[in-house]
């Protein structure tokens, strides 16, 4: 007599593959989070079956994480309120005050735009317009990414010494190949960007994927934001690309100065 197996799936495992599968559900709705796709597409681009994916968006619905629009689903407010927690005071502030000068850089360079703020030794971004050519990346609106191998995060080093100081004291992990892993390394590029007023990600977070990032002053010498412009490596040269990322950051860190005064009063 053949011995029979029979396999048993712990709970806990089948409940990280629904919360995997759920997880990537969200991520595919990308640039139309709040315009609304269908659940056919949905289930394309997050490599589903239709039937699982309709499965995943009633309980996500139920949630308040999705919401159905006619035979579209877009995301929901409760994701939304989720993700300005992520959000330290005054982020949110920054980011609707910065909106303008976001579309303006997107308008001039086509690239993928971004907006990030330090969060200890992490860069968190406040804001992404996607260009017409995007490079897979892992940022995302209220993601995180450490500071180090990012152009926004080295651009936020440069005016923050204590958060670089403890960079500098952690293990700095390997993304690419072309990540900067000495430490001796960074503090010399953090050196030039803070001389320079500019910063170079050149496939060090993800491969293909090159970028450059200027800081936004919300007063002499106060860095409260990172504003970067990014590209697909050979194709989007990132160097061309610094003279209107200047201008446009320059621009904004009068904006926001101006704001930050008549706060005052």
């Amino acid at each position: 007599m053949s011995n029979i197996v029979v396999e048993r799936h712990s709970p806990s495992r089948d409940d990280r593959a629904a919360v995997e599968k759920a997880v990537n559900l969200l991520e595919s709705f990308g640039s139309q989070g709040s315009t609304g796709i269908g659940v056919s597409e949905l289930a394309r681009r997050a490599e589903l079956s239709k039937s699982t994916a309709f499965r995943l968006l009633g309980v996500l619905e139920r949630n308040g994480v999705v919401e159905k629009v006619g035979q579209k689903y877009r995301l929901g407010e409760r994701l939304h309120e989720l993700g300005r927690q992520v959000l330290a005071p005054g982020h949110d502030q920054v980011r609707d005050a910065l909106l303008p000068f976001m579309t303006d850089l997107y308008e001039l360079t086509r690239g993928t735009v971004h907006l990030a703020a330090l969060r200890g030794i992490e860069v968190v971004y406040l804001f992404k317009l996607h260009g017409h050519r995007p490079v897979p990346s892992p940022s995302r609106i209220g993601g995180r990414a450490p500071a180090h191998c990012t152009a926004v995060g080295k651009v936020l080093l440069a005016y923050d010494h204590d958060a670089l100081d403890r960079v500098l004291c952690t293990e700095l992990r390997r993304h690419t190949p072309s990540t900067i892993t000495d430490r001796a390394g960074l503090a010399e590029q953090i050196g030039r960007v803070r001389a320079e007023g500019v910063a170079f990600d050149d496939q060090e977070a993800a491969p293909g994927l090159s970028c450059v990032a200027v800081p936004v002053f919300g007063a002499p010498g106060k860095v409260v934001a990172a504003m970067s412009v990014s590209g697909p490596t050979g194709r989007f040269d990132t160097r061309a690309q610094a003279a209107s990322l200047r201008r446009v950051g320059a621009a904004a860190s009068q904006q926001l100065t101006l704001l930050g005064r008549r706060s005052r009063g």
